[in-house]
Formats: structure tokens, C-alpha cells, sequence
């Protein structure tokens, strides 16, 4: 004789929230599966790469991808005060489940959560509606990430590009991704500010880069080592434009670094030389790009050619003998906000010539 079916379980509880707001929720139910899937989609690329989805937590975070047009699909929250600090009209859209405080917090890394996890839709960069005054101070500058793996770096790093008015951030396969927890940390808000086009192989770079673009490469060394072979230590940036042709077209650039052979036959990699001056010297010429290396395995041969072939040179930081290199994500706020200054001053110029001819 068969046992008797267990009874099904009980429908979750659907309430209100205060009037005011008019936002349906459900309280979770003990065993709710679906909070488990929190950890999950926080802690594996695979599963957000096949599902699309990204794990947001924290107030801020959460309102800043609302406010871009990032789609929310499941928000967990531990009390209703928290609903009245976001958007209604994409609240409306989305389930909303209230949970015990105690259950998130053992879900999240944060040292003092907030109560507040989101799943969003993988947010898409075309999609995205960017604040207006990050694009009224937008700058024909760019980054490229090449090998930036440490996800305290990246968020860094990201932060550091909206602050400086970056147009867009590329990054090279080999780069943590910029969705995983701590890089969403790390970047305060920066995912949501400005585009982040991540996975990129360098024979995709190009097209993702504006026409006549200038790519010079940040740089510890000294330029009397200029010639040594790739990878280097330290952070590294860069920006170039074809010389003597500001208008051709990025995707004119090699797609792969070339091979080398050597006396006895053996095949390597070709670096080539850069032209070395100062970070602080002249060096941005509209647009430009500024390629940051990682700290372990330094840049990579392919931006060292992207750089060669539109006319860059490597952008010195110098710093005192026996120091080791600079951390990724200071080089590149170092070499960001001098390119900024630079690119402000140069307008600023172009500007009293118009109205002084």
C-alpha cells in the first residue's frame, strides 16, 4: 500500500505594502528555493553567463541599475521601508519576495548588509541609459583592461574610469568578470555610469574602438628598458592614433601580434618598441585609449602592437629605485586623471582661440 501524498505546501502569503506605495510582495516561505539560487548566481560565472542574470545587493547598487534600465526580475528585501527608497515603476515590474533579515545576511559577503538583493537581467551596454551628467562630462577617452584578474583591482579601476570621465571601458579576455560580487563592489556604482564591453578577444578590440583613436601603454620601467620583452611588471596603459592619419579607421590595425624567429630558429613573440616619455609629458591627441596591464602577467604583446600601430607610446610612472611596480588599479587612476587634465586644458585652449582668434 502506497503512503499517503503529502499535502502540497501552502501558497506563499501575498500582502500589500503601505499605502503610498500600492506594491504587491509575497512573504518567502520556509525552503523557498528560489533564495538559494542567490548564492548560486553570486558565485558562478557559468550560471550567469547561461541564465543572463547578475546578483546586485546593497541600496545604492540596486537604485543605480534601476535608474540605468537594468531589468529587475526577483528583489529580496527584509522590510518594506526598503521599497520606498526605489523606483516604484520598475518595483511594479518585478516580484518582490520579503525574507528574514537573519537568511540574507547569511547569504551576503557584506560585513553590514543592508537587507536588499536584487537579480537583475544580464544589463546590455546599447541598452543601457546612462546618467546625464556622467555624459555631458564624457571625455574621447577610453580603457582597455588587458589581464586584470584581481576583482578588487577591476572594480578600482572601473571606479576610477567613470570618475575621470571615460567614454567607455574594454576588456580583454583574461580579465575577471566585471559581474562577479566583488568587482560590483569594488566599482561603486561604475557598471551602471558608463559602457563596460568585457570578453573581448584582440582581434575584436579594434572595432570596438573609434576611428583615428590613438593607443599609448602606462608603464614602471625605465625608458632605457624600454626594449625588454613583454610581459612586463606592474600596471601598464596606452593610447595611439596612426600617425600622419588621424582619420584611419581603428580596424585597420593588426589583428594578432606577429611571430618572430631568432639565430637558432626559435619562434617567439615580436615586441615592438615604443616611444617612452612621461606620463605627465603631452600625449593625448582625441580620441585616445589607455591600456591598463595586470600586476602578475603585466601587457601582453597584442596591446603592445595595437599601441605601435596607431603611433603610442609607453606613458612612464616613474617611481623610486627598488620600489616594485605600481598596484593595477593605481596606475590606472594615475594615468586617467592626467589624461583628463590634459584633455580639459586642450579644450579649454581650443576654446579661447574661437572666441580670441
Amino acid at each position: 500500500e502506497r503512503p499517503p501524498t503529502p499535502p502540497p505546501p501552502p501558497p506563499p502569503a501575498v500582502e500589500w505594502s503601505p499605502a503610498g506605495l500600492g506594491l504587491r510582495y509575497e512573504k518567502a516561505a520556509p525552503g523557498d528555493r528560489r533564495l538559494g539560487k542567490v548564492v548560486t548566481i553570486a558565485k558562478s560565472k557559468k550560471f550567469r553567463d547561461h541564465h543572463g542574470k547578475v546578483l546586485l545587493e546593497g541600496h545604492r547598487l540596486i537604485k543605480d541599475a534601476l535608474e540605468a534600465g537594468a531589468v529587475l526580475q526577483t528583489l529580496f528585501f527584509s522590510t518594506v521601508g526598503h521599497l520606498k527608497e526605489l523606483p516604484e515603476a520598475q518595483l511594479k515590474r518585478a516580484n518582490l519576495v520579503k525574507v528574514k533579515f537573519e537568511d540574507i545576511k547569511s547569504w551576503s559577503d557584506l560585513v553590514t548588509p543592508q537587507g536588499l538583493i536584487g537579480i537583475f537581467s544580464k544589463p546590455e551596454h546599447a541598452k543601457m541609459s546612462y546618467p546625464a551628467t556622467q555624459l555631458t562630462n564624457s571625455l574621447p577617452l577610453l580603457l582597455i583592461c588587458d589581464n586584470i584578474r584581481d576583482p578588487g583591482n577591476l572594480g578600482t579601476i572601473l571606479r576610477s574610469a567613470a570618475g575621470a570621465g571615460c567614454e567607455k571601458v574594454l576588456l580583454t579576455k583574461g580579465c575577471v568578470d566585471p559581474w562577479e560580487p566583488k568587482v560590483l563592489r569594488a566599482g561603486m556604482g561604475a557598471h551602471f555610469r558608463l559602457p563596460i564591453i568585457a570578453s573581448l578577444d584582440w582581434e575584436s578590440v579594434p572595432s570596438n574602438l573609434p576611428a583615428g583613436v590613438r593607443v599609448c601603454v602606462a608603464d614602471n620601467k625605465d625608458p632605457g628598458a624600454q626594449a625588454e620583452v613583454a610581459p612586463m611588471p606592474g600596471g601598464a596603459g596606452g593610447a595611439s592614433s596612426a600617425p600622419g592619419n588621424p582619420r584611419a579607421p581603428a580596424e585597420s590595425k593588426p589583428k594578432a601580434a606577429p611571430e618572430c624567429e631568432d639565430e637558432e630558429g626559435a619562434v617567439s613573440v615580436c615586441v615592438p618598441e615604443l616611444a617612452a616619455q612621461h606620463y605627465y609629458e603631452s600625449w593625448p591627441r582625441t580620441p585616445v585609449a589607455v591600456v591598463i596591464g595586470g600586476e602578475t602577467h603585466g601587457l601582453s604583446p597584442d596591446a603592445l602592437h595595437l599601441a605601435a600601430s596607431t603611433g603610442g607610446t609607453r606613458l612612464l610612472i616613474p617611481v623610486v629605485p627598488g620600489v616594485d611596480s605600481l598596484n593595477a588599479a593605481v596606475a590606472a587612476s594615475i594615468v586617467l586623471f592626467e589624461g583628463k587634465r590634459q584633455l580639459l586644458r586642450k579644450h579649454k585652449q581650443e576654446d579661447e582661440r574661437q572666441q580670441f582668434p
